[in-house]
C-alpha cells in the first residue's frame, strides 16, 4: 500500500484552500484534487466527505442543496483558520508535489512492468505462431509431396525410437539397483526386439 498523499490534519487545510477559490460540491474537489495531481491521485469520496462532514461540525465550511448536489462553501471561520495556518500551506504543497512525484514514479515502475509482461507474451505468442505455421507447411508439403510425407513419417518413427530408448533404459536402470533385474527381463527385452526388428524389414522391403 502506497503511503498517505497527506500527513495528518493537512488535507482538512488543502480543501480549506481550495474552498477559497469559489463554493463547490463534491464532486469537483474531487476533480480539483485529481487535477492538481495530474491524475495520479484520486481520492476516494469516502476520504473526502467525512473530512468536509468535521469541516462542518467545527463550522469552516456550511454546505446548501444545489437540487441533487451538495455545494460546499468556506465561511469567515474557515478563513479565519486558513489564515492562520498560513504559514503552514507551502510545507503542504510541498508535501502534496513530493507525493505526486512518488505516485508517478510508481505509475511509471507499474507501466513498465506491465510493458516487459506484455513484451513477453507477445513473444510467447510470435513463437507460437510461427510454430503452428511451420505445422501447418509441413503438412501441406506432406500432402503434396509423397516424399515429404515420407520424411514427416521418418520424424515420427524415431521420435517414438527416442521415447522408447529413454523410458526403457530408466526401466532397466532402476531395475538393476534394485536388484531385480533378471536374465528373464534381459532375454524378453532382447527377443522381443529382434522380433519387432525382423517384423519391420519385412514390412519396409515389401
Amino acid at each position: 500500500m502506497s503511503p498517505a498523499v497527506f500527513a495528518h490534519g493537512h488535507l482538512r487545510l488543502y480543501l480549506l484552500r481550495l474552498l477559497v477559490e469559489r463554493p463547490m460540491h463534491g464532486y469537483e474537489i474531487i476533480q480539483a484534487l485529481t487535477d492538481s495531481s495530474g491524475g495520479t491521485y484520486q481520492p476516494s469520496p469516502g476520504t473526502i466527505y467525512p473530512r468536509l462532514g468535521k469541516l462542518e461540525e467545527e463550522g469552516l465550511v456550511t454546505k446548501t442543496a444545489d437540487g441533487r448536489k451538495t455545494v460546499y462553501a468556506i465561511t469567515d471561520a474557515g478563513r479565519a483558520e486558513l489564515e492562520a495556518r498560513e504559514p503552514e500551506m507551502a510545507g503542504i504543497e510541498s508535501e502534496f508535489t513530493d507525493s505526486v512525484r512518488r505516485l508517478a514514479d510508481e505509475v511509471r515502475a507499474s507501466v513498465n512492468d506491465a510493458m516487459r509482461t506484455l513484451k513477453a507474451d507477445l513473444a510467447a505468442a510470435a513463437r507460437e505462431a510461427r510454430t503452428e505455421a511451420s505445422e501447418a507447411a509441413r503438412a501441406a508439403r506432406a500432402a503434396d509431396d509423397p516424399r515429404a510425407a515420407a520424411r514427416a513419417q521418418l520424424h515420427e518413427a524415431e521420435a517414438a525410437l527416442s521415447e522408447f530408448r529413454a523410458e526403457m533404459r530408466e526401466e532397466l536402470r532402476l531395475a538393476s539397483a534394485d536388484g531385480t533385474l533378471t536374465g528373464d527381463t534381459v532375454r524378453l527385452l532382447v527377443d522381443g526386439l529382434a522380433d519387432v526388428r525382423r517384423r519391420l524389414v519385412a514390412r519396409l522391403r515389401d
